[in-house]
């Protein structure tokens, strides 16, 4: 073979190796392609779910500032409105305090502490009570002296101007107390037999202390006692 016949045939050997290469990269360049859309596409699906956190940050610093402010969404907005609705039922008995103090009692082992409470109760239409009890704790105590009152209650016969139907006088223990009806200056005592008196509903009472005892709670029983005199046998 000659020389320029040697060429030629170098030469198709050449272009006939260079088609299978020129068709890989015809391939791999399509698969790029084809690539390429869908790596790009969840990226802008993630920048369009990114761009609501940045408007959640304004949202919380408002609800934020509501909270403060007391508004609806915070804690004083449902509370007040149920604050409102509720309602507290009156009680049967109006109640006064007469003594409430600490007392002590001297044991083997040292001093033991407790409170002792005086109360008295009525509905100020003729019912009154007076209860005296001890206890380890004030709240206990007051229970205890109401539940007493309301077992001795006594229901009063009254005139027609809610007055008593003539002078009484009864002693209890150091105590006195004389008891008339007064018309046109209403009630006319002091101290616990005034307390018993306005729970009880008495009106155009006069109460006079003809004792010199200072002892709240023998005054009020000593009233309660003068008062026995008009209640209604059971």
């Amino acid at each position: 073979m000659t020389e320029e016949e040697n060429k030629t045939v170098d030469q198709a050997t050449d272009t006939e190796a260079k088609k299978p290469t020129e068709a890989a990269t015809e391939k791999t360049e399509a698969k790029v392609e084809e690539k390429a859309p869908e790596a790009t596409a969840p990226k802008t699906e993630e920048t369009k779910k990114e761009e609501p956190k940045t408007d959640a940050k304004p949202a919380a610093a408002t609800q934020r500032r509501d909270n403060r402010q007391g508004g609806q969404r915070g804690r004083g907005g449902p509370q007040r409105g149920r604050r409102k609705n509720f309602r507290r039922e009156k009680p049967e008995f109006d109640q006064k305090i007469v003594s409430l103090r600490r007392v002590t009692r001297v044991m083997a082992g040292g001093r033991r502490f407790s409170f002792s409470a005086a109360i008295v109760i009525g509905d100020k239409k003729g019912r009154v009570g007076f209860g005296l009890a001890k206890a380890n704790d004030t709240a206990a105590a007051i229970d205890k002296a109401i539940r007493i009152a309301k077992k001795d209650m006594i229901t009063l016969k009254l005139t027609e101007n809610n007055s008593i139907p003539h002078d009484v006088q009864v002693k209890y223990k150091a105590s006195e107390v004389l008891l008339r009806p007064v018309t046109g200056k209403g009630l006319a005592a002091g101290g616990g037999v005034r307390v018993v008196l306005e729970l009880a509903g008495v009106d155009e009472v006069g109460g006079k202390l003809l004792s010199r005892s200072k002892n709240n709670i023998n005054n009020a029983r000593v009233t309660i006692e003068a008062l026995r005199t008009f209640a209604v046998k059971k």
